[in-house]
């Protein structure tokens, strides 16, 4: 038995005979795989105990790193970015930085916004407004020149924006009391 368009967009009875009237306007019944109708009081009880508490420390992986766990990953993401790679047989370091940038507009915005998130881990750790502006001052340097086609690419690589917020952020760090 096949149903019209108009059955399956506004059905007016459910298989079972019931008026679908008892459910929220605009919404019919749920069908299942077999095509049979699943009985509204089955909706909530299936999934009763599912609950999803975001509030939670352990909800988030990385809500409660310690000072040294966030300057290690900052780190790690900073050589990553662009020191991560040796053109053999040379001492010249590049990072994905440098490779995503090859991608006209596109790559350049993806590699700023992760050095903005590094900006904003900066901050999340106390750095001052100064340090803070100095490195909004390197990615905004490394973003506006890397969108230059080839040239662009070449500073990205040498001018290693990343590491030199992340070293500023360790020597501000450093300068610190505990």
């Amino acid at each position: 038995m096949a149903m019209s368009d108009d059955d399956i967009h506004t059905p007016q009875r459910s298989r079972s005979g019931q008026s679908s009237r008892t459910r929220a306007p605009g919404r019919g019944p749920v069908i299942d795989q077999e095509g049979r109708e699943v009985p509204e009081a089955n909706l909530h009880t299936r999934f009763e105990g599912l609950r999803f508490d975001f509030g939670h420390p352990a909800a988030n992986p990385f809500g409660e790193l310690t000072r040294e766990q966030r300057l290690a990953r900052l780190d790690a993401i900073a050589k990553l970015l662009d020191v991560a790679f040796i053109v053999p047989g040379t001492n010249f370091r590049y990072g994905i930085d440098g490779l995503i940038g090859l991608i006209p507009v596109v790559g350049d915005i993806i590699t700023t916004a992760i050095a903005l998130w590094v900006v904003r881990e900066a901050r999340a750790l106390g750095a001052p407004w100064h340090i803070t502006a100095r490195m909004l001052a390197n990615v905004a340097v490394d973003g506006v020149v890397g969108l230059v086609p080839v040239a662009g690419d070449a500073f990205d690589v040498m001018f290693r924006a990343n590491v030199r917020n992340v070293r500023m952020l360790k020597r501000w760090l450093d300068r610190q009391p505990r």
